[in-house]
């Protein structure tokens, strides 16, 4: 019974992560210097070279950069299907009713036994009755 819980759990949140991780955006950042990457990041911003700096001062000589900068997008999925109830089809409808009809009480543990002697105690015998009356079963 712990396995199947356990494994309920493990798939439940493995599903959880995964619809999560589906819907979420972010966006990645790229600093190059000439063709070599500087930096990436996810969350936060890039560190940019010294070049960077530098380029402020050589913008007033040269007009060309050799630093730049890139963003890649990865979009997650932006909308969920989200039916109604009323919106199945009426095979799919004989198929939930079948199968919640079918397997409503598969996974139910057995009742409790109720033992009507559980607490009895038996007296403590002195002597063999069975041999004191000489009574044997044949």
């Amino acid at each position: 019974m712990k396995l199947k819980q356990a494994l309920y759990k493990l798939f439940s949140t493995a599903m959880a992560l995964l619809v999560l991780f589906s819907t979420v955006s972010f966006t990645v950042e790229k600093h190059y210097c000439g063709d070599i990457l500087i930096d990436s990041a996810v969350f936060t911003e890039v560190q940019k070279c010294n070049m960077a700096a530098s380029e402020v001062e050589q913008s007033e000589i040269t007009k060309k950069s050799c630093c730049k900068d890139e963003l890649e997008v990865v979009k997650g999925q932006d909308q969920l299907k989200h039916s109604k109830f009323e919106e199945l089809s009426f095979d799919q409808l004989l198929f939930i009713t079948s199968f919640v009809f079918a397997y409503s009480n598969v996974f139910e543990g057995l009742p409790k036994r109720i033992i009507p002697h559980k607490d009895y105690s038996p007296p403590n015998l002195i002597e063999d009755i069975q041999v004191l009356d000489q009574v044997f079963l044949i």
